[in-house]
């Protein structure tokens, strides 16, 4: 199976013909792979070399470990464009998936600082603070707080977040969305993050921020999302000028 007069190492061959049985489902996501054991023997290698090429196919996110349980096959990331814009439950529905959203919390409150001044709110405005946990396929995906100006679209109620917020403004308040600015950094999820998402306390997540924009300029919306980082990944196009 492994070529031993390839230059190529044989860890890396080992790592390679994994991830091909990936590809092609002979191991299925979240299903135990063989043992190193079975492994070496199959492979006809050392378990040290066979445990260099799984331990490389952890740190890639191929494969997962459970203590006393085994190595199992990941579950394969969400790919999210940077170019383009659009809403959580538009981006799942071009990959095929059921989205869904829990909304947490609807109220109006005043708008914290940093808020009120992406939004350029004045003093006496309020805002919606909607606070949902996402869902691809009936798995949480995010966890996100959306802060959305009250007098600008005036009269939305809970019945009116569990979709596209997006779709709802632009069919119920004749606006077009244009832009948004939005920032990614990396974290670790705190106990209330973990618990929302389904993940251990202290496993990385994606911070993003986003401003979103009107046709005319005006900021309609801040969003501060917490995307599991085993399951989503954030990919970009670029050119050399």
């Amino acid at each position: 199976m492994l070529d031993k007069k390839s230059p190529l190492p044989m860890y890396y061959q080992i790592e390679e013909d994994i991830k091909q049985k990936i590809d092609s489902a002979i191991y299925s996501e979240r299903e135990t792979i063989p043992s190193e054991r079975e492994l070496s023997e199959q492979y006809e290698v050392s378990r040290m070399t066979v445990r260099q090429a799984v331990t490389n196919l952890v740190n890639e996110g191929y494969l997962y470990r459970e203590k006393g349980k085994g190595t199992f096959v990941a579950e394969k990331k969400i790919e999210q464009p940077l170019q383009g814009m659009t809403s959580f439950t538009e981006d799942m529905k071009q990959r095929g998936m059921d989205s869904s959203s829990k909304l947490l919390d609807f109220t109006i409150i005043p708008p914290p600082a940093d808020i009120k001044r992406k939004l350029s709110l004045e003093e006496d405005r309020q805002v919606y603070e909607i606070h949902r946990i996402r869902y691809a396929d009936h798995q949480p995906m995010a966890v996100e707080r959306t802060f959305i100006p009250v007098a600008l679209v005036p009269g939305m109620q809970e019945k009116d977040v569990y979709g596209s917020i997006y779709e709802y403004i632009e069919k119920n308040h004749d606006y077009t969305i244009h832009k948004a600015t939005q920032m990614i950094e990396a974290t670790i999820a705190d106990e209330e993050q973990a618990e929302l998402l389904d993940i251990v306390p202290a496993a990385a997540i994606l911070h993003i921020e986003r401003t979103s924009l009107l046709q005319d300029g005006t900021p309609f919306e801040v969003v501060k999302s917490s995307y599991r980082a085993d399951r989503y990944k954030f990919i970009s196009e670029i050119h050399r000028s």
